[in-house]
């Protein structure tokens, strides 16, 4: 019996009906083509989508899936939040989620992080697309590891990803045209601290490359220009800094300006525009100028907002400034002002804690 024949011809069975009706797929917002109730929907504020995916099971799914996260972003509809990465007093790694548009508010836990990455050093903490990438590391009694975990910024969940091509700790990592790459530091065998593995989204798989001008012993990395510059921790024995350059155009690396090379501390750019937070005396933000080759000296924070060890991170045109403790200094780059030579900004509520802030990244949804 056709159940796709006239009701009128033909008597269905109550189950075959059920069958049928349930083979339909339910419009988003009934009464409304699915194109405009993406368009609407869209446009709700980021921190109520955990309310749009308790609404039914095909909102949950548009909420997680590419075609919403793209959407967002063609429409220039993306809000962007800031996780930081940190250490507790009980030496646990946690990770911690700001909504800029709720500064105020301040950080909040995210929960769930794989138990074997709690203890570990050395990780790596880095963003594609709507997720978090946490790899590698080590432990005191374990080597290095090649497992890498992902975190869904929109359905808030972890999950097992693709393992890098080579286990490393304590290197460096940053995300380049859409691929994360792993740069150097310590692994089973001397020669992988030369070598950098490519993670490539498309493929969920990564890629391993060897090229003796990889640095060892790395301190800090920047991409800039659509390039990765890595430098060398300064020996207390030489006052000499190296620091090489990647090229993706042609995979390749080579020794950076000398000029360039000498940053210290952890830097972010705006613009095009390279910022360094100088952590030796006091904390002072420098700026490099492309057009006169040198580091100039902008303004100093005051301490009784943040505290060292501090990360960089920018949003748009602002840039924010974690210390330990969570403790959050932002401000705009184009409109921050000045008073006896201390940058005047806004900060976030401090957190009840003395954490340890290891990275942060911008993820945009």
């Amino acid at each position: 019996m056709n159940c796709g024949e006239s009701f009128s011809n033909v008597d269905c069975s109550n189950m075959e009906i059920e069958s049928l009706l349930q083979s339909v797929e339910p419009s988003l917002i009934p009464g409304i083509p699915d194109d405009v109730a993406l368009s609407c929907l869209a446009r709700v504020p980021r921190k109520y989508h955990p309310v749009l995916n308790c609404v039914s099971k095909r909102w949950r799914y548009l909420v997680a899936s590419e075609e919403w996260f793209w959407y967002r972003l063609r429409h220039h509809l993306e809000e962007t939040w800031i996780y930081s990465l940190c250490r507790d007093k009980s030496e646990q790694l946690c990770i911690y989620a700001l909504d800029p548009n709720q500064f105020r508010r301040g950080w909040r836990r995210i929960h769930g992080l794989p138990g074997s990455f709690l203890r570990r050093k050395g990780v790596g903490f880095e963003v594609l697309g709507k997720r978090i990438y946490l790899f590698g590391g080590c432990g005191w009694i374990e080597d290095a590891t090649d497992e890498v975990y992902s975190y869904d910024a929109s359905m808030n969940t972890w999950a097992r990803a693709a393992p890098l091509s080579t286990a490393r700790c304590f290197f460096a990592y940053e995300a380049l045209d859409g691929k994360i790459y792993a740069i150097g530091g310590l692994g089973s065998n001397s020669s992988d601290q030369h070598s950098w593995d490519i993670y490539d989204s498309q493929t969920s798989s990564w890629s391993s490359h060897v090229d003796p001008n990889v640095i060892p012993d790395i301190e800090d990395s920047v991409v800039m220009d659509g390039k990765i510059y890595i430098r060398a921790r300064i020996s207390a024995a030489s006052s000499q800094v190296n620091a090489v350059v990647y090229d993706p155009s042609n995979r390749t690396w080579q020794l950076a300006d000398a000029d360039v090379a000498c940053w210290c501390g952890p830097a972010v750019v705006v613009d095009g525009i390279l910022y360094v937070l100088d952590q030796n005396s006091g904390v002072r933000l420098m700026m490099w100028q492309k057009d006169r080759r040198a580091w100039i000296g902008l303004r100093r924070f005051s301490e009784h907002l943040v505290r060292p060890p501090c990360r960089l991170v920018a949003v748009g045109k602002k840039i924010f400034v974690v210390g330990r403790g969570l403790n959050t200094v932002m401000f705009d780059v184009e409109s921050a002002s000045c008073v006896d030579g201390v940058l005047v900004s806004s900060s976030v509520l401090k957190l009840d804690c003395d954490d340890e802030v290891i990275s942060c990244k911008s993820l945009a949804i």
